[in-house]
C-alpha cells in the first residue's frame, strides 16, 4: 500500500469515528458500484449521508476540501442516487457531506466537517 493511501484509509477510519461521536451510524464503507465509489454512507436520523473524505499531511494549499470539485460532487450526487436507488431508501432525506482532515506531524488530526455542500 502506498503511503498516500495509508493516509487515507487512516482518515477515512477517522471520519467513521467522528460521524459515529456526532450521533451518524455508519450504513457503508468505500461503497463502489460501476460508477464510483463512495467513501462513507452513514444515517443520521431520517438522512442517508454520503461523505466524500479528503486526507492532506500539510496544511498548505486551501486545506483538504479544495480537492472536493464541482465535478467531484456531481460525481457524488450520481452515486447516491445509484446508492439510494439499490437499496430501496427513496423514503429518506439525502446530505452530501465533506470531510477534511489534516493530520500533520506536528499537530495530529484536525477535522472539518461541512454538512449540504452543494
Amino acid at each position: 500500500m502506498q503511503p498516500k493511501d495509508i493516509l487515507g484509509r487512516a482518515g477515512e477510519d477517522l471520519a467513521a469515528r467522528y460521524l459515529n461521536s456526532q450521533g451518524l451510524i455508519i450504513l457503508a464503507r468505500n461503497w463502489r458500484c460501476r460508477a464510483g465509489e463512495i467513501d462513507l454512507v452513514a444515517q443520521d436520523g431520517d438522512t442517508v449521508v454520503f461523505c466524500e473524505v479528503k486526507t492532506r499531511s500539510t496544511d498548505n494549499f486551501d486545506g483538504p476540501l479544495a480537492a472536493i470539485t464541482p465535478r467531484r460532487l456531481r460525481r457524488l450526487e450520481f452515486l447516491a442516487q445509484i446508492y439510494v436507488s439499490s437499496h430501496g431508501l427513496t423514503r429518506y432525506w439525502t446530505r452530501l457531506d465533506g470531510i477534511g482532515i489534516v493530520h500533520t506531524a506536528s499537530s495530529g488530526p484536525r477535522i472539518t466537517h461541512v454538512q449540504g455542500l452543494h
